[in-house]
């Protein structure tokens, strides 16, 4: 039996918001700090794949084997894959599994092993396509599924859900220890692949996975000085939106070598960075394009008039996000709005 849905499938993703929505249709759950990953398996075969529809399977062997234990043979969930070290989510354990070794996979998949939080079921145990069903349902369902099927043990784990304010605030003073944030979803509306309508974030610090458009080269030293940072607009050009200075953790000759590997026209294929101004040198004005595949996540203050107001905070690298799903809509719904928390 063919399963109804099957890799490629976009995720439904949140919209990024300062204020926590709040009404008797809204469901609220922990934003974990981890890769997106729907869970498909079609008899023997398990399939993991990443909010950028990329297979992931490879890099965590432990939650397939997790997956081939449970008794159903046909499901598909959603969820996030973290990596508990101690008391805490460890997102840099996560980009270590980015790897092309399979030994190294292997021994880090041992010492440390990877959990997959479940949040939706797209398809049940029955192998019935639930994403004409509303949240509501299909939460239920998943409660259901995980009672059932899930043992104690398991690496697999469900994600908590409340309407409760207080639960909310609690899960808000852990933000940045196990979590970033919350989500809102609404509990009437049908899973809404590849859209953010129905969904929405808040997390405790102003963040935004921007794309690397291109770099500039340090005064000194021949090594990257800072990224240029791109956000793609409504008619899907890349703008320049700001910098983020790579310091001594970050401009290393590793980094150097590996974007001079990249480098291309045009970079940035709507608003580039503009030309020199009086407290420019020529050199730091000179800028290198690339090719648009990297991503990474900064930290910022404000963001007005199309430009982060000063530069922002370098965070991580995020191999798991496409570079086409890097919108202004982040950081346009996020402008002038302070972050509320209850």
């Amino acid at each position: 039996m063919k399963l109804p849905i099957w890799p490629p499938f976009p995720p439904m993703e949140a919209l990024l918001v300062g204020e926590i929505p709040s009404g008797s249709e809204w469901q609220y759950e922990p934003k974990w700090d981890g890769f997106r990953c729907l869970a498909f398996r079609n008899g023997p075969r398990i399939e993991l794949q990443s909010k950028s529809c990329k297979p992931l399977g490879r890099y965590f062997p432990e939650l397939v084997a997790e997956l081939k234990k449970l008794k159903p043979t046909q499901f598909v969930l959603d969820g996030e894959i973290v990596i508990p070290i101690g008391k805490r989510l460890s997102f840099d354990a996560l980009l270590q599994r980015i790897h092309p070794a399979e030994s190294r996979i292997k021994k880090l998949s041992i010492e440390t092993p990877a959990q997959l939080i479940i949040f939706d079921l797209l398809v049940d145990a029955k192998g019935r396509d639930l994403t004409d069903a509303a949240l509501e349902q299909r939460r239920t369902g998943l409660e259901l599924f995980a009672k059932k099927y899930v043992g104690k043990k398991s690496r697999i784990l469900l994600s908590p859900a409340t309407s409760n304010v207080k639960t909310i605030k609690n899960w808000l003073k852990r933000a940045g220890n196990s979590l970033d944030g919350i989500i809102a979803k609404r509990v009437d509306l049908p899973y809404l692949s590849g859209q953010r309508d129905g969904m929405q974030k808040i997390k405790t610090k102003k963040t935004a996975d921007c794309v690397l458009g291109g770099f500039r080269y340090a005064s000194k030293g021949g090594r990257v000085g800072s990224l240029l940072l791109g956000l793609c607009n409504a008619e899907g050009l890349l703008d320049h939106v700001g910098f983020a200075t790579a310091g001594p953790s970050l401009g290393t000759p590793e980094l150097t070598k590996k974007l001079e590997k990249l480098i291309a026209p045009p970079g940035f294929t709507g608003d580039a960075p503009g030309g020199p101004s009086r407290w420019s040198t020529k050199r730091s004005t000179e800028w290198q394009p690339l090719k648009t595949r990297l991503v990474v996540e900064v930290e910022y203050d404000h963001y007005t008039g199309g430009r982060f107001r000063h530069g922002t905070k370098f965070l991580r690298w995020r191999p798991d996000k496409s570079p086409k799903s890097c919108t202004l809509r982040q950081v346009e719904q996020e402008s002038g709005s302070p972050l509320l928390l209850l």
